[in-house]
């Protein structure tokens, strides 16, 4: 089995992300013949979201920055922030991470690309969908919510990452909502940017158009490491 770089991955955001991300990255390591060489440092996520929500962006790419440090003490030759609230700060944190990053946004960007999506509507914490997904869908027409559906998809969304888990009403919440808005505004998918709805849809139970914005990353993230393990 060939070894695969070290990769660091900035976990707790929440914690259900970051066991979503190690095992999603292990059974993809595995499946490519490759040795998988993880490590991982936890963040706060409370302390990350209200950094996030009051756009303090140079004070939270300083907090990142130290944590990507322990990384690159580690060992790590590249890392990830599996997380969509911290790219508030991804100018800032771009001149201080000690380690080259696998940038989710431009992940999700490249996939939206390719698919050739117009039109489409976030999922996710509250300043991701307030922020349009940071405003990186670069020619991509990105459709807000009403108050009322941001409140709703930011409340769900909040409780998953504290819980790790979903519940059916939230699935049935979320499920409706996007078909609503889908033919509402005549969107070509719904781009799911939190990382814990992981935990709410999938392959199987997911009936609406889509991009999935962790499952996209860790593609991305795996490309990387099997090109620089070749």
């Amino acid at each position: 089995m060939r070894a695969s770089r070290t990769f660091g991955l900035v976990a707790g955001l929440g914690v259900g992300a970051g066991i979503f991300y190690y095992k999603s990255l292990v059974d993809a390591h595995l499946a490519l013949g490759l040795s998988p060489s993880l490590l991982m440092v936890h963040a706060d996520v409370r302390k990350v979201m209200r950094l996030a929500q009051e756009r303090k962006a140079q004070e939270l790419a300083e907090y990142l920055t130290g944590l990507l440090q322990h990384l690159a003490d580690g060992g790590a030759e590249l890392a990830t922030i599996p997380a969509f609230s911290p790219q508030i700060c991804a100018a800032e944190l771009a001149g201080m991470t000690p380690l080259p990053l696998v940038d989710l946004l431009d992940a999700i960007a490249a996939e939206a690309a390719r698919r050739k999506l117009k039109r489409v509507a976030v999922f996710g914490a509250r300043v991701t969908m307030e922020t349009h997904l940071f405003g990186r869908l670069q020619g991509c027409d990105v459709v807000g919510l009403s108050s009322e559906e941001t409140n709703l998809v930011s409340n769900i969304y909040v409780r998953v990452v504290e819980e790790a888990k979903a519940s059916s009403e939230d699935y049935e919440q979320l499920r409706s909502l996007a078909h609503k808005v889908i033919e509402r505004e005549n969107l070509d998918a719904i781009v799911l940017a939190g990382t814990d709805l992981a935990f709410v849809f999938n392959e199987e139970n997911t009936d609406f158009p889509y991009l999935d914005g962790a499952r996209v990353h860790i593609q991305a993230i795996m490309d990387q490491l099997a090109a620089s393990s070749a």
